[in-house]
């Protein structure tokens, strides 16, 4: 069944969001008839337009509040010439950006395009560079931005504004291609180019109703707007599990079906949180969650990754790449959440890059100056465990281990017979008490205790 996807104005949609908004001067331009390109009845066609929609140019550019957060907001009027970008239009963007800088808030793209507009030829295919350049100076200056794609969100705008954004909202059933539906090959699968398309192939974080599109976006800029300079500390345990005795034991327990995982984790530690999703690569992987929220005990906003106990996939470990230098820009601390067999290592995922995932993740906490702290919540099996971890605040629960490898295949490695694997993990020193020893973890977090 097709979605379907109402079309807003560009101001309605901005209504959607905000009930006191307030127009950003318009840059004054000099104007030459019929464009650069002295394009025949091109006025008339732009007055057309602004007769039909009550706007002069295809976006609308100024400030309001969502929620309790102020931002610029920049709205495309799909009916002025298709929410086509030109060289008037770069200039109201570029207005709406350095407004933006200048006034230290962060931005809302409500994106509906069609591309650059045919009838200034190339002069509006560089509005593109104009753009990209304006969202590269308001990333440098550790702001926000956050794009809604409507209904189509196609060409230079999606390959700007909206795939280019930190955060990326989609209204269902809205077309979202670079390609438009008048360029496609002619056998393409129409099913390809929407909402939820671009979601499982990672370049969409969530599809989001109509009604709930305030509340959402809402919540995202206020996450996105607190930075924080001290970490955060590592969640309590959530299972009474004692210490094991051996190697195997250890693993034993990190194995257990009982053993809370990452989601329980996350529900206990966050008040509320808003997940991200995809590697904007064409992956996601559902064993890695990731996003940013709030910490139920003192209210800081606190980003996080964490490995849900499946072997994870190239995508999972370039969303939470994403996810860390993301948080590292904006100054919010970051919680990583082991609990990993190992990264996946089938033929799919060789040829899906797990080698430079891996490494990219591995690059990105190494480079975070944002502070980052890791919990060992189960297994921690190899490189693919800890690429997530801090180097110097990583903690264990008691129901944890973390190892080179597996047992079992460290000693298929070491050419022993089965029986030896208990005594191998013995050998490897794998036990939380163990990690503690050899430096490689803090400590072990203990439950919380109730006075009764």
């Amino acid at each position: 069944m097709t979605e379907a996807s109402r079309r807003f104005t560009a101001r309605e949609a901005i209504g959607l969001l905000t009930a006191a908004f307030t127009d950003l001067p318009v840059p004054a331009g000099a104007h030459r008839p019929d464009g650069p390109l002295s394009w025949q009845g091109y006025d008339a066609s732009r007055a057309r337009a602004a007769d039909r929609t009550g706007e002069e140019e295809s976006v609308v550019c100024g400030t309001g509040t969502v929620g309790t957060t102020p931002a610029v907001l920049i709205s495309f009027e799909f009916g002025f010439l298709g929410g086509s970008l030109g060289e008037r239009t770069g200039d109201r963007l570029e207005a709406a950006y350095t407004y933006a800088r200048a006034h230290r808030l962060p931005v809302v793209s409500l994106v509906a395009t069609g591309g650059s507009r045919m009838q200034e030829g190339m002069r509006a295919l560089v509005q593109l560079q104009r753009v990209a350049r304006q969202s590269a100076l308001t990333r440098a200056a550790r702001l926000p931005q956050v794009a809604v794609l409507r209904d189509p969100t196609t060409g230079g705008g999606w390959a700007t504004l909206g795939a280019g954004a930190d955060v990326i909202l989609a209204l269902p059933g809205a077309q979202v291609g670079f390609a438009g539906s008048r360029v496609r090959p002619p056998d393409a699968d129409p099913a390809a180019y929407t909402a939820r398309a671009q979601l499982a192939a990672g370049a969409v974080d969530a599809v989001v109703p109509e009604q709930e599109l305030p509340g959402t976006l809402a919540l995202w800029l206020r996450l996105l707007s607190h930075p924080s300079a001290d970490p955060v500390p590592p969640p309590p345990a959530l299972a009474g599990t004692a210490l094991p005795d051996t190697g195997w034991q250890a693993v034993h327990n990190a194995r257990s079906p009982q053993r809370p995982r990452a989601q329980a984790y996350l529900d206990a530690y966050f008040a509320e949180r808003a997940p991200i999703s995809g590697d904007r690569c064409g992956g996601t992987d559902d064993g890695m969650l990731c996003g940013v929220g709030v910490r139920a005990e003192d209210g800081r906003v606190v980003a996080y990754a964490a490995q849900a106990g499946t072997a994870t996939r190239p995508a999972g470990y370039r969303t939470a790449a994403r996810l860390i230098r993301l948080a590292d820009r904006l100054r919010i601390p970051v919680l990583t959440l082991v609990d990993t067999l190992g990264a996946a290592n089938d033929a799919e995922a060789e040829r899906q890059g797990a080698g430079a995932a891996i490494a990219d993740l591995f690059g990105a906490v190494a480079a975070a100056e944002t502070p980052v702290t890791t919990l060992l919540i189960g297994e921690g099996g190899s490189g693919g465990a800890l690429a997530l971890a801090a180097p110097d605040n990583t903690w264990a629960t008691p129901d944890s281990y973390f190892s080179v490898i597996a047992p079992e295949l460290a000693a298929a490695i070491l050419k022993r017979p089965p029986q030896e694997v208990r005594a191998t993990a013995d050998q490897l020193r794998i036990r939380p008490q163990d990690l503690v020893d050899l430096g490689v973890v803090r400590g072990i977090v203990q439950p919380v205790r109730h006075p009764e």
